[in-house]
């Protein structure tokens, strides 16, 4: 597969037909400007607002093969995932780039070679180097704030505090945890999205918690119903989190999408964190 992309790269001709296989890699090349020439997405492509109007390819697990070939690609961009996705359309004999960002080094990389692969290197190594500025912005800004140790919930049972699934050390989010000045209740889970017991959960007593274990589908989450996740945690007042005041529902692809929007993450998670740093 890297040989195939190698060649294709020396002849010097940029991709024309670009099909993105994960929202990440979607917002990636529209960020570094090669939106324009990308032909298929997934259906959980829907950021930026012209990406959700391209054809679809399926999920990002489950990529349909069909109709990536009907759309005649130049280039499939994949991640690296346990599905298997990689090789299902590697197979399909197509040049295709494989990118690993699971964490903020590996988003600096996948954006470099993206930019390399699409002909637009110079506008992602700028990119890269704006993204990099930023984060060491709020990471000193946040250095010398208190801690606060943190609960990210990413998955539960609808309407109950069960099946919690939460945010562990080799998450891409407890990176972001920690730049915002936070410290991950779960750091010490060496799987990166742990499922955690309430009792568990109750003895680490978090100061922040940050829920978005009911909002799979970030798009229309009204309000009313991120009261009512907030109004779940409250039935647990002995809570470091609930008593602060400090429980949070969140619905927003910048939390889950490891991309050029890791920035507005990491300074979503400040504001809550540490809304006293007016970032």
């Amino acid at each position: 597969m890297r040989t195939l992309i190698a060649l294709w790269m020396l002849a010097g001709a940029a991709p024309q037909r670009i099909v993105s296989t994960a929202p990440s890699i979607t917002e990636m090349l529209y960020a570094i400007g090669a939106g324009e020439r990308v032909v298929g997405v997934t259906t959980y492509c829907h950021y930026p607002a012209e990406a959700a109007r391209k054809q679809k390819i399926g999920t990002y697990l489950r990529p349909d093969l069909e109709a990536i070939l009907a759309l005649r690609p130049d280039l499939v961009v994949v991640q690296r995932n346990s599905s298997n996705a990689s090789a299902r359309v590697s197979a399909l004999k197509l040049n295709v780039l494989e990118l690993d960002h699971d964490t903020i080094p590996g988003i600096y990389d996948s954006l470099e070679r993206l930019g390399r692969a699409s002909g637009t290197e110079a506008r992602a190594a700028r990119l890269v180097r704006s993204i990099r500025a930023e984060l060491e912005s709020i990471r000193q800004r946040t250095s010398a704030l208190p801690k606060r140790r943190t609960l990210f919930v990413v998955g539960r049972t609808p309407g109950a505090l069960e099946n919690i699934i939460a945010v562990g050390r080799s998450s891409y989010l407890n990176e972001v945890i920690e730049l915002a000045g936070g410290e991950n209740v779960f750091r010490n889970s060496l799987a990166a999205y742990p499922k955690v017991s309430l009792e568990e959960l109750l003895a680490r007593n978090p100061e922040v918690i940050v829920d978005m274990g009911e909002m799979a589908e970030t798009i229309g989450v009204t309000e009313e119903r991120k009261q009512a996740v907030v109004a779940l945690w409250q039935r647990y007042p002995i809570l470091e989190a609930v008593k602060g005041g400090r429980v949070f529902a969140v619905a927003s692809d910048i939390f889950v999408v490891p991309g050029p929007r890791v920035v507005e993450a990491v300074r979503a998670f400040a504001r809550m964190l540490h809304p006293e740093a007016l970032l």
